[in-house]
């Protein structure tokens, strides 16, 4: 193997050992095919580290001046291609360090002095994760908005709402869409507090206890932007935990898209068909020439599975790590990779699908709402209204649906007559009370679907998210 970042045909390592390692092994051990990922942040957190050395007086300007330009150097050899290490190279911190030795000759092994490749690794994961969180939360807004366009589009539309997947009331479309503006905005709020924790450094850490070497950790804090640093040194090297909570922030968002999702695969099937989808987000058959498929969402729920094994796998690979490092530290950069990956593909996939991928078809949603019984609640709050103990009141409106059933009718049919045999009570006002629009608009607590309440949601979300016409 290539002589690494010591020269010595030992490649990395000192010259404790006297040979390489075995082909298979080498490798088995490489992560310089998925790691040089972190190449820009290894350059933030090297430029940092030097010049903080030699303001401590551990090297001088001069030194801290030629390594700052030799890891620009090597920033544009990578922009331009240049930059190309291979497996002898293991990872993108050994394969930094070589090429900045190859260009600077013996001040270029000063770099590593007084840290290690573990707190290393942990400040270029967090610096790529930091920006990538401020990417997603953007991604996470712009859904918001355009699940509000479509909100604000609808707020006089009415749709079936289901519990178990049963027909149960009407509400008000934009009040069914507003509930996943809600539950995204609880995403918005864990990347950002994700993002706290993140944004801790553990630089000068070292390899496990800290170093002798005379340096100043709040200075190269300060300098990537991060807000505070760990206090214990074995903690610094071995916490994986905000790897773990990004995961499980993202794995929500993709259960709200999924949620979505299957609400879309249900609105587009001909048995239901609330929405019709545009050519832009749908796929046809190769068979079956009349069908038009689905398929973002059915992709977005199916990706749910890689965030989730993603989240496990990390959890699973952590839980029985002794302090301090450990290799096995290694398998969280493809897992992290992946999940912002697939997060932030899914929020954009699901914005367009929203933007531009399906309209709502309100004639077959005014049907649909007026040929249930979904107002069934209503009779009886009407009753409740007229001093019927609320029991008594369902009692009564269940024996009314069981005979409309046996009858092939709907509450809306039943005359006058017949409903007072069930309840003298029962005026001709009922009928008014039994119009889906009024089930609706009655529904005025805090909170609820009531076309009142749901424009002043529709206002306060369009100011929260920039958006106008609320």
């Amino acid at each position: 193997m290539a002589g690494g970042v010591t020269g010595g045909g030992s490649a990395t390592w000192s010259d404790r050992f006297e040979q390489g390692l075995h082909p298979a092994i080498e490798r088995f051990n490489a992560s310089i095919g998925f790691d040089i990922t972190l190449l820009q942040e290894d350059l933030d957190g090297s430029i940092a580290h030097a010049r903080m050395l030699a303001q401590c007086g551990v090297i001088s300007e001069a030194e801290a001046d030629q390594l700052c330009g030799g890891l620009e150097q090597i920033r544009a050899e990578a922009a331009e291609g240049r930059f190309q290490p291979g497996l002898e190279d293991e990872d993108v911190h050994f394969a930094v360090e070589r090429r900045l030795i190859a260009l600077l000759g013996p001040v270029g092994k000063k770099l590593h002095t007084g840290r290690s490749r573990n707190d290393q690794v942990g400040t270029d994961l967090r610096l790529w994760l930091r920006r990538r969180i401020d990417e997603l939360i953007p991604q996470v807004k712009t859904f918001q908005q355009a699940l509000l366009r479509q909100a604000l589009s609808h707020r006089q539309t009415l749709i079936p709402g289901y519990t178990h997947l049963q027909r149960a009331q009407p509400v008000c479309l934009a009040h069914h869409l507003l509930a996943y503006v809600e539950m995204l905005e609880r995403d918005r709020q864990r990347l950002e507090d994700v993002r706290k924790r993140v944004n801790v450094s553990p630089l000068g850490a070292a390899a496990l206890a800290g170093t002798p070497v005379p340096i100043d950790r709040r200075s190269t804090a300060a300098a990537l932007g991060f807000e505070s640093l760990y206090a214990n040194s074995l903690d610094a090297v071995s916490d994986r935990d905000f790897a773990v909570e990004f995961s499980a922030a993202i794995s929500l968002v993709m259960v709200h898209l999924s949620r979505l999702g299957e609400e879309v695969i249900f609105w587009a099937s001909e048995e239901c068909g609330f929405v019709r989808l545009s050519d832009r987000c749908a796929t046809g058959s190769s068979l079956m020439p009349q069908k038009k498929n689905p398929d973002v969402p059915e992709l977005v729920r199916g990706k749910c599975g890689r965030v989730f094994g993603h989240l496990q796998g990390l959890l699973t690979m952590i839980k029985g790590l002794p302090l301090a490092y450990n290799k096995d530290f290694q398998e969280d950069k493809e897992a992290l990779f992946d999940v912002v990956s697939t997060g932030s593909q899914c929020l954009e996939a699901m914005t367009i699908l929203m933007d531009e991928g399906l309209s709502f078809r309100e004639d077959r949603l005014e049907a649909a709402v007026a040929a249930d019984f979904s107002n069934a609640t209503d009779v009886a709050d009407y009753l409740v209204a007229r001093q019927v103990p609320f029991r008594e009141a369902y009692q009564i409106v269940g024996s009314v649906v069981k005979q409309c059933l046996s009858e092939g009718l709907l509450l809306r049919d039943l005359s006058l007559d017949r409903w007072q045999s069930f309840h003298p009570a029962i005026e001709s006002d009922l009928y008014d009370a039994l119009a889906p629009r009024q089930v609706v608009a009655a529904r005025t607590s805090e909170g609820g679907t009531g076309f009142d309440r749901v424009q002043e949601q529709l206002s306060a979300w369009s100011e929260r998210l920039d958006l106008a016409n609320g």
